[in-house]
């Protein structure tokens, strides 16, 4: 948003506004206007730019003798421009091109030796000097409103509508140029404060923050009233919305005559970054910048031909209906999203509410009648319809932000008055109000209500010592109605302000009107004692740890997935969160695991070149999974890991995907001090996080000799290997940091190994072949626990699991027993007792045979 310190002079001379906006240097200004409004993202001194620029009056004009397009003027510039040629009448000749030029227009100058202000920033401005052309000399131009750049007219020179400007004026004076800077404002992101997207807001909040009392403009106020009458032109109103259309306020104008604005009315629209179009136009932008109220014109006769047959103008603010189509001002035709506010007639929309008029019903060259209209739209409904069509415009800017409903009668009757003075309408037909404000609110004149709070309240939130007075007068300067009882303070905001509900938003406003900058620097008082370790958040950056230095890489993903996931991955999208106004539709649901997240990364990584690789994230998860009516949601903590390699790759590794992924993560337990057991699943599973697996080639992860489920681990289905063209081998697991936290915390204690020599021997059992391989490793591990001597330390891992193509009803499985005394060395003999006890144990219960 760009504010001109100049305008704000102008309405504060204008209005008898007390104070300078700058009394203290524009540095300090600008400091203040970024810590209140929004980040000062360019200072621009705009009125440097026209010091050379005069303006003139032309008085002669004949064709030039030489050119059919050119014509020899001479100018009266009141003899102040230096170092010019002048005829004996003191006059300046100036050839021009420009097929308006003629004998008495007011118009602007550039005398030689001045720069063209359209190009004053450029890398090389033009600058002007004497010169022939067709054989008879120019001294400088007459300029168009695009070489002033006020404008993007180029067809002809400005004609200063203004005869009581004297020749020789400076355009910067005459035009409140001189001295002005504009500056250039990120604002775009205070929502709570609609009423500073306008000049009105702006001018209030630079008194405010200088102590300076404000007063707003008499007409900018809820007494204002408009004058209507039983004209020939009427306007009916139906609102369908009234619950996103609060207020809707037209009223007809006729005898309109559609033609550039005046001049004094351009250059504050071009300095402000606005276009000049015509003087209907103008004017509803030009008090949209100034008090934040977007307005609409409408041609009031091509509004009635949307209607056949119809013999007054009709408007409904409704919905669109399914197809409807709608062609915009900027030219573009589109289909409304269904629950975007729409303006139209009784059979053709013309208008989306808040964003952009239609272009059936734009006012141009031919109009004669006219509809005014400042309505008050839904915030949020305006910003998901400019969202959803990439519509961004400057009413959206300031709808999408809350503007007060109540300022809509004052806006509109100060717009009246001046398209009475400016363009020469009359009000036509009756105003329609179509007001569906609570009876409260209206009756108070306040958006919200009176809020009440202490003088102690305020002061022991700010650090302050303020008395009860001096907070009301610093209210009281934006215009606040303060009264003070004992040290008890009702605050009541004005009309435009709609952000004032709690205690808490006084103090906001007492704070920033005393300045934050002049609240007193103290440390608050705090406890120095150690914050106690987060020992889940410990878990995590030591699982990273670990996996990273065994060789996975970590990635972090989105928490949001698109629903596709879930289907590729057989997941049920109903038992996840949906985000109701995602940014993206690739972020439209919470993930329920984080496995899917991983396995979306496989392929582009394989596709990039990498042939094998582990990928692991340690992330949040949300379902609704024995979620109950009422319950907040739960957040679970997960791990995930995924090993992959291209099917090329895979032929020269060893063994299964799923053994790879569970070395990992046994090499996890045993860091933390604990073993796992690996259980076959037996069904499919219900969880979502079970659901991208093959139950057939997975298993469930347990704490060893416990029923503590930690999570899963295996390889994938078929049709998510397809979905996702995942390789053959892949491979993965999830499971919960918290389960191995509470485990981790209960584990024994370090014991040194033994200090004399171990002894290591294999056993290999022939078993049948569906015997599963965990049953009997902890057949094995449990008889060596209560079996093996006093004193020692054992370990036990498998070595081979052997089993014959062209066999089915067995299997081989070969373990190595590691095992040392503490006390001795122990025996060959010793040790092979131990197995062929181990062996007829296993005979016993399995029908095991040692070979």
């Amino acid at each position: 948003m760009k504010v001109s310190l100049n305008h704000i002079r102008y309405y504060q001379q204008k209005y008898q506004w007390s104070g300078d906006p700058a009394p203290n240097g524009l540095s300090d200004l600008l400091a203040k206007i970024g810590a209140q409004l929004g980040a000062v993202e360019e200072v621009i001194p705009v009125g440097e730019r026209y010091d050379g620029v005069l303006v003139v009056r032309v008085i002669s004009c004949e064709d030039h003798p030489n050119a059919d397009r050119l014509h020899v003027c001479k100018i009266d510039d009141g003899g102040k421009a230096e170092g010019v040629e002048r005829d004996e009448n003191g006059h300046v000749q100036v050839v021009c091109g420009a097929p308006n030029v003629r004998e008495g227009l007011t118009v602007a100058w550039l005398p030689p030796g001045s720069t063209v202000p359209s190009t004053y920033n450029d890398e090389d401005p033009f600058v002007l000097d004497s010169r022939p052309l067709r054989g008879v000399v120019s001294n400088g131009m007459l300029t168009s409103p695009k070489e002033l750049g006020i404008g993007d007219s180029h067809e002809g020179i400005l004609e200063i509508d203004d005869e009581s400007i004297e020749p020789g004026t400076s355009f910067a004076d005459a035009f409140n140029y001189r001295g002005d800077v504009v500056i250039d404002m990120e604002n775009k992101m205070f929502t709570h404060r609609p009423d500073c997207f306008g000049m009105l807001g702006v001018a209030r909040e630079l008194a405010g923050i200088q102590a300076q009392q404000f007063k707003s403009p008499d007409w900018y106020s809820l007494g204002e009233h408009i004058e209507d009458t039983d004209g020939p032109l009427k306007v009916e109103v139906k609102n369908d919305i009234p619950e996103l259309v609060p207020r809707f306020v037209v009223i007809p104008m006729n005898n309109i005559t559609v033609k550039p604005s005046p001049v004094w009315l351009q250059t504050w629209l071009s300095r402000l970054g606005v276009r000049p179009i015509n003087n209907i136009v103008d004017l509803t932008n030009y008090f949209m910048l100034l008090t934040g109220q977007p307005l609409h014109a409408y041609d009031y006769d091509k509004v009635v031909a949307q209607d056949a047959g119809a013999d007054h103008a009709t408007i409904v603010v409704r919905k669109p209906k399914p197809g409807e189509k709608i062609l915009l001002l900027n030219g573009k035709e589109i289909e409304p999203r269904l629950e975007a506010i729409m303006i139209a007639t009784n059979d053709k929309l013309i208008g989306v509410g808040g964003v952009m008029g239609g272009g059936d019903t734009e006012v141009d060259d031919n109009t004669k009648n006219i509809i005014l209209e400042c309505a008050n739209f839904d915030m949020y409904s305006v910003r998901r319809t400019s969202m959803a069509h990439g519509l961004f415009t400057d009413a959206v800017t300031r709808f999408n932000k809350g503007q007060s409903p109540l300022q809509n009668i004052a806006v509109l009757s100060r717009t009246i008055n001046d398209v009475k003075e400016i363009v020469g309408g009359q009000v036509a037909g009756r105003l329609v109000d179509d007001n569906h404000l609570p009876a409260e609110v209206v009756e108070r004149g306040s958006v919200e209500a009176p809020v009440v709070t202490t003088r102690a309240f305020i002061n022991s939130r700010l650090g302050l010592d303020l008395s009860s007075e001096e907070m009301a007068q610093l209210l009281r300067n934006v215009e606040f109605a303060v009264t003070i009882e004992s040290d008890t303070l009702s605050v009541q905001a004005p009309f435009w302000r709609t952000d004032i509900a709690i205690p808490e938003d006084v103090v906001e406003e007492v704070g920033r009107l005393y300045g934050f900058d002049h609240l007193p620097q103290e440390l608050p008082k705090r406890d120095l004692t150690p914050t106690p370790r987060d020992e889940l958040l410990e878990l995590k950056a030591e699982v990273r740890d670990l996996l990273a230095d065994a060789g996975a890489n970590e990635i972090l993903s989105y928490s949001f997935v698109h629903g596709n996931l879930f289907d590729k991955v057989g997941q049920d999208k109903n038992l996840a969160f949906q985000i109701s106004n995602a940014l993206s539709p690739d972020l439209q649901y919470y993930r329920m695991s984080l496995t899917p997240s991983l396995l979306e990364k496989v392929h582009m990584n394989i596709k990039a070149g990498f042939d094998e690789f582990v990928l692991f994230e340690v992330n949040k998860t949300h379902h609704k999974v024995g979620l109950k009516a009422g319950e907040l949601p739960t957040e679970y903590e997960s791990l995930a890991l995924v090993v992959a390699a291209s099917d090329k790759k895979a032929q020269t590794l060893a063994g299964a995907a799923f053994y790879r992924a569970r070395t990992y993560l046994d090499y996890l337990a045993k860091s933390f001090g604990l073993e796992l057991d690996y259980l076959p699943l037996g069904e499919a599973q219900t969880d979502p996080v079970a659901a991208p697996f093959d139950y057939h080639r997975s298993a469930g992860v347990y704490l060893r000799g416990t029923d503590t489920l930690v999570g899963l681990i295996g390889e994938y289905r078929q049709s998510v290997l397809k979905a996702l063209k995942l390789p053959v081998y892949c491979a993965g697991f999830e499971v919960s940091p918290e389960v191995l936290l509470d485990a981790r915390t209960f584990a024994q204690n370090y014991k040194p190994l033994p200090r004399f020599p171990k002894v290591e021997q294999d056993i290999c059992l022939r078993v049948r072949g569906d015997l599963p391989y965990q049953e009997l490793a902890r057949f094995v591990e449990g008889h060596l626990d209560t079996n093996r001597p006093d004193q020692t330390h054992h370990t036990l891992e498998p070595i081979d699991i052997y089993q014959p193509e062209d066999q089915t009803n067995y299997k081989q499985i070969t373990f190595r027993l590691s095992i040392a005394s503490y006390e001795r060395t122990l025996t060959d003999d010793e040790v092979n007792r131990l197995l062929d006890a181990v062996a007829a144990a296993a005979h016993d219960q399995f029908g095991a045979e040692r070979i």
